[in-house]
């Protein structure tokens, strides 16, 4: 026992070390930047680096210069011109070497900005194998260039015939990011949410140009993936833009900013945001509604500037100030602006009121039908749940405070020895297991009561927590893992038509995910690759040799453990199921899992056959 409470390392003074901040943040960049991933998720480090160059060059027209910004993103370099002031050239190395450096500490230069603390251009520097920085002001040029945070150049110029502004250029280092690729959809995205905030700012992002003139009522139109019950109510204020809408899908959606950034977790401004609807919405008819009647279905965007903004961590997706002046909060400012212009808008807009009316009367009219079966389909699945029935959970959970918490998610699996083995080799701390029993029902056109008639559907409502908000949503990623042929992708369909009928701000907010899964092993004496595709296949004999062997898996069921261990760690592989405009939910939903049994057939047959004419050529 004595030896076992012996320490295996020596603690003294030349285990204590002290890192410069270039040094930490090399070492510790998820801290900093985020996720380092390989650029499939979009709010990974590699697209954190983006906005923060780009942010920069927004503040810049918020003050009142530079209505253009040029980005670019080709073979892997990104770069950034913008057309403001120009970084001050003496200070202009500092300002994107030297962390906590800045001109956005207080004082008249910035206002109303989202850069305000010296971090985000350095750490783009300290990630960048190669790093450019040049700023123009008045025919005057200096140009600095970096490798890994430390300077490599220096030079200035005189008599340049360029407009003044700043241009930064980057290749983010393959020490960080060994392997990577840009999603250009991702980007675009992000270019595009820049100009709804920015009416008047034109944004070029390899040689396309996105620009907006009626701000978020453009976000909002271009976003929706099902027609909207009422035109869109466009409400503008000194320092806040709102637009709201009702649609026919179950849930919230919100699209949230503050001074220009795309807060995804939402914060104090979008609390206080929903809220001030409920209370305005009630007041104006004068009943008591439930505030979930009147949110049900709400499609929302607000967009608010404050001085100082304060962000929950640095890649800014969290607003987390309460005061948007000395003795103002964020609350009272929101729901007096909303209290006053919602109001007067639905008093002028007869036939809106009557349409938000009606929709509030409708979810209210489900919820008390739900109401019937809720209380004992909740103690139902609480103890199922309790008796390890369909979960097997993990330790830590998304709303936790802890650095993990992010990294949570549960696979939803068919089967017990799928189950079983995924079971067997997750990490327990973050990976949790729900096993379904046997096919979900399809629950399409049905109405929500379904969620609590039907004991899967009811377990798994519980084990995610996002009954009555999807905020409280206990993984950050749910995972759909079913095997790779026709009953497991019948399966995922089946999950998906739940999700998309009854809780679509799970895709929305991007916490929904199909898991792929190996299709073959090929292993030698040496190696054991896991293939996902025929392709895959064909090169992994090529390096194993002819020899290798080759397995074709036909379920997860069949995989032992310890080769999971192998594709759901860090080399895990997972595809976001994304909405977008041109996703209309109900027109998907009413074809590929109605009862139009015939069109859905003859839909097949003709695919089926350009795919054996793309074989044959």
């Amino acid at each position: 026992m004595a030896d076992l409470l012996k320490p295996t390392a020596a603690y003294d003074d030349d285990a204590i070390k002290t890192l410069s901040p270039r040094e930490h943040l090399r070492l510790r960049p998820g801290m900093y930047v985020g996720t380092i991933g390989d650029g499939s998720l979009p709010d990974e480090a590699l697209y954190v680096l983006i906005k923060e160059v780009i942010d920069n060059s927004i503040d810049e027209f918020i003050m009142g210069v530079g209505k253009r910004i040029e980005v670019e993103v080709r073979d892997n370099v990104v770069s950034v011109r913008d057309y403001g002031r120009g970084i001050p050239l003496k200070s202009l190395a500092a300002a994107v070497s030297e962390m906590n450096t800045g001109g956005k500490y207080g004082g008249e230069a910035f206002k109303k900005t989202v850069g305000l603390n010296g971090v985000g251009v350095k750490a783009v520097n300290y990630l960048s194998s190669e790093f450019t920085a040049r700023a123009v002001r008045d025919g005057e040029a200096r140009t600095v260039t970096f490798s890994q945070g430390l300077m490599q150049t220096d030079d200035w110029e005189s008599d340049v015939k360029e407009k003044n502004g700043t241009f930064i250029s980057y290749m983010v280092d393959s020490d960080i990011f060994p392997t990577y690729n840009y999603n250009m959809e991702y980007i675009e995205q992000r270019i595009r949410n820049y100009s709804y905030l920015n009416p008047g700012l034109t944004l070029v992002l390899n040689g396309v140009s996105y620009t907006s003139k009626n701000g978020l009522l453009d976000l909002l139109n271009e976003n929706m993936s099902e027609e909207p019950l009422y035109a869109p109510i466009h409400l503008v204020g000194e320092d806040i833009e709102v637009v709201i809408t009702h649609g026919t899908s179950y849930g919230e959606t919100y699209y949230s900013f503050v001074n220009g950034q795309h807060t995804i977790h939402g914060g104090t401004h979008q609390a206080a945001f929903r809220e001030a609807i409920a209370k305005t919405l009630k007041e104006f008819y004068r009943k008591d509604y439930d505030p979930s009647d009147v949110r049900t279905s709400i499609v929302a965007a607000i967009a608010i500037k404050v001085e100082d903004p304060q962000f929950e961590n640095q890649p800014k997706t969290k607003f987390g100030s309460k005061e948007i002046a000395e003795g103002v909060t964020i609350r009272q400012f929101v729901g007096e602006f909303l209290s006053t212009e919602l109001d007067n808008y639905l008093h002028k807009n007869a036939d809106t009121a009557q349409a938000i009316q009606r929709k509030i009367i409708e979810n209210e009219k489900e919820r008390k039908e739900i109401a019937g079966v809720q209380k004992k389909a909740r103690d139902t699945a609480k103890k199922a749940l309790l008796n390890n029935k369909n979960l097997r959970d993990c330790k830590i959970h998304r709303n936790d405070k802890h650095e993990l918490a992010d990294q949570t998610m549960i696979f939803l699996t068919e089967g017990n020895s799928a189950s079983g083995s995924i079971t067997k080799s997750r990490n327990p701390q973050t990976q949790a297991v729900f096993s379904l029993r046997g096919k979900p029902l399809n629950s399409f056109g049905m109405k929500k009561t379904i969620v609590y008639k039907n004991d899967e559907f009811n377990y798994l409502q519980a084990a995610l927590n996002i009954e009555d908000d999807m905020d409280n949503l206990r993984y950050n990623k749910v995972v759909i893992a079913t095997d790779a042929d026709v009953d497991g992708m019948h399966i995922r369909l089946l999950l998906l038509t739940f999700f998309l009928q009854f809780f679509p701000d799970l895709i929305r907010r991007g916490h929904l995910f199909i898991m792929q899964t190996p299709l073959f092993r090929v292993r030698n004496k040496k190696e054991t690759i896991y293939c996902y595709s025929e392709e895959e296949r064909v090169a992994a004999i090529a390096k194993c040799g002819s020899s290798a062997e080759i397995t074709r898996f036909k379920g997860l069921g069949e995989i032992s453990p310890d080769e999971f261990e192998g594709f759901i760690g860090e080399q895990i592989r997972l595809d976001k199921v994304r909405l977008t405009k041109d996703d209309p939910i109900t027109d998907m939903l009413t074809f590929y899992m109605g009862k139009n049994t015939f069109d859905r057939q003859q839909f097949i047959v003709g695919n089926l056959r350009i795919e054996e004419d793309k074989v044959e050529n």
